[in-house]
């Protein structure tokens, strides 16, 4: 297990650290278009819980309004459309808006794989997670739960993935992950921008 955690935060970094390298030049287009579109900052933060519910800022792309209630899922808002920006709606759906997480990546705050850092009041989510230690180790930017549903999971189900994960974490099945989605982000499933989507069919992929 030792080993494995060495293995893991080693990749992490590395792969980081290349990604910043590579893809500095959609980094600076992004920012620009972001600057020039809408009023605001570029880059979003907002609090979430990290390993032993640690807290930290995540950082994402601006993609949405100043006047956004804050701390509440995007797809839980009434009207989700009225508060994403133009540019906002192209970095949602091919998931560009997540890449400043390289950031948290960089300073050991999150790992490439893993449970996706709850926000600090989805007390639900978190209360659910701890019955599977998924709160006790290091958030990622992709997990075993986004590929077998992504926003539409209800927190228990989440939750049951995640555990999952914990319990069989290995590179094998981080390199898994990582290449399903990939997958996953090309052809958008399972993003929801308001309301819930839900097909309880998902539950089966639990031991895939």
């Amino acid at each position: 297990m030792r080993s494995y955690v060495y293995v893991k935060q080693t990749i992490d970094f590395l792969m980081a650290l290349i990604g910043m390298i590579v893809l500095w030049p959609i980094f600076l287009i992004i920012a620009i278009a972001i600057k020039t579109s809408s009023k605001g900052p570029i880059l979003f933060k907002q609090k979430r819980l990290g390993k032993n519910k640690l807290e930290f800022n995540i950082l994402k792309f601006r993609t949405m309004r100043t006047d956004t209630p804050q701390d509440m899922p995007t797809h839980l808002l009434e009207d989700p459309d009225f508060f994403i920006t133009k540019i906002g709606k192209f970095l949602r759906k091919t998931s560009l808006d997540e890449l400043p997480q390289i950031i948290n990546i960089l300073k050991g705050e999150m790992s490439i794989v893993g449970p996706r850092p709850a926000l600090w009041n989805q007390y639900d989510l978190i209360a659910e997670r701890d019955k599977y230690g998924a709160n006790d180790i290091k958030p990622g930017l992709t997990g075993w739960a986004q590929i077998n549903g992504r926003d539409e999971l209800p927190n228990i189900v989440k939750a049951e993935y995640d555990g999952f994960y914990v319990k069989n974490k290995s590179v094998v099945l981080d390199v898994k992950v990582f290449l399903k989605t990939i997958f996953k982000v090309s052809t958008a499933n399972g993003i929801v921008e308001g309301g819930k989507l839900y097909d309880k069919t998902t539950e089966n992929n639990l031991t895939n």
